[in-house]
């Protein structure tokens, strides 16, 4: 008697899929915001299609990282308190690097 079993090769895919988003998750150093907060992301957790209509909304001039960091933390959390379904910016980061990390790992 033999028993086949089925599903190994897709078990096998997804696990190299992952490996190789892990790879490339550890060389990674930085991460723009348009990868951050994709359309999907800004579309289920605010009113906006994308970060930059998001940051417009509250009138912030933001060309460059060092422009973004000079935006005082309490007004920034106001701003996603008010304009999306987060708390506060560390709240809004984390869920889209969680989400990020998940599309990268084929999760």
């Amino acid at each position: 008697m033999s028993v086949k079993f089925s599903g190994f090769d897709d078990l096998q895919k997804q696990l190299k899929k992952m490996a190789d988003g892990a790879k490339e998750l550890e060389r990674t150093k930085e991460v723009s915001f348009s990868e951050l907060f994709t359309t999907k992301f800004m579309r289920k957790h605010s009113k906006f299609s994308s970060f930059d209509e998001f940051l417009d909304a509250g009138n912030f001039n933001v060309e460059s990282s060092e422009d973004f960091e000079v935006i005082p933390d309490d007004v920034f959390d106001r701003h996603v308190s008010a304009y999306t379904n987060f708390t506060d910016w560390d709240d809004m980061l984390s869920t889209a690097t969680d989400e990020y990390v998940s599309r990268k790992l084929g999760l």
